[in-house]
């Protein structure tokens, strides 16, 4: 016999020996990738079903939630609105409910102003103590408002003489400018208190905000308004073109000085009803997209 007929009579052997073992490695292989893909299966279902449900919860948790906070807002603005002379404990109390749970999405001044108004004529023992409880609860949720917006946006803290307020007149005192950035947007924040009111503690302002090569973005007759402890920044702000917004706030009041907090944030974290113009969404849709062609184009280098 050969030495190559044995060598092929010893590979035939051996393809025999391993023709059951090959089947059996291949039924092992197929069952280890079923078993794999099953288990994969499973557990994608297991996170579809988990996020599925976490999203239902919350859903039914915001409509419980929204369904409660209507039957408050109904329950609580109907005590104004009923004719006739109401309790001024009542009174405050329910404005404190209705500000501490709607302020960022109502705008409370006139119900304040009102609220102050029949405190201030009302002959009730404790008129101080409900005119101070209404001004520490304007106080709080203008603090609580500012420290939102502060951290997206930029702030600033001016003092006003009123001796020389008063003195100025008609004209009165311009106030040092800030130049302030909020998402690569530089623009120069000028105000200008132009009278005081006393009794209501309020200050009438006029904005004047620039671009940072000067061109003036909101005209001097469109930007003049009152200041004071109710003016909430989320809601009472001045809308920007460039999808900014400016709030000036009241923080401090006396006879002498009051200081004024004005704060530029972005758009977005408005209130609820402060609804986005249409250019300022295609705006922020083409920075969107020029963003993304910006990191696509960073990738394929």
């Amino acid at each position: 016999m050969s030495e190559e007929k044995r060598q092929r009579d010893f590979w035939d052997k051996f393809a025999i020996l391993l023709s059951p073992i090959g089947g059996l490695l291949t039924a092992f292989a197929v069952a280890y990738v079923g078993m794999t893909g099953s288990q994969m299966l499973e557990r994608r279902q297991s996170v579809d079903t988990n996020a599925r449900l976490y999203s239902e919860l919350m859903s039914r948790r915001e409509e419980a939630e929204s369904s409660l906070r209507k039957d408050m807002f109904v329950s609580i603005i109907s005590t104004f609105l009923k004719p006739g002379a109401t309790d001024p404990a009542a009174k405050v109390l329910n404005l404190e409910l209705l500000a501490y749970n709607f302020h960022d999405s109502l705008n409370l001044k006139p119900l304040f102003l009102d609220i102050q108004r029949q405190l201030r004529k009302s002959d009730d023992p404790e008129r101080a103590d409900y005119l101070q409880r209404i001004n520490r609860v304007a106080r709080e949720i203008t603090a609580k408002q500012l420290f939102a917006l502060e951290g997206h946006g930029k702030s600033f803290r001016r003092s006003v003489d009123l001796e020389e307020l008063a003195v100025a007149g008609a004209a009165g005192v311009e106030l040092d400018p800030e130049t302030v950035t909020v998402r690569k947007q530089t623009t120069t924040v000028t105000l200008r208190v132009l009278k005081v009111d006393m009794n209501l503690q309020q200050l009438t302002v006029r904005m004047k905000v620039a671009s940072a090569d000067g061109k003036e973005v909101i005209p001097d007759s469109r930007a003049s308004f009152t200041v004071g402890f109710y003016d909430f920044p989320v809601i009472d702000n001045t809308r920007l073109p460039s999808g900014l917004r400016c709030a000036a706030t009241l923080s401090n009041f006396s006879p002498v000085a009051a200081d004024i907090t004005t704060v530029c944030f972005p758009g977005e974290f408005a209130s609820l009803k402060d609804r986005p113009y249409y250019d300022e969404v295609i705006q922020k849709l083409r920075e969107a997209n020029h963003e993304d062609a910006a990191l696509a184009e960073e990738g394929e280098r």
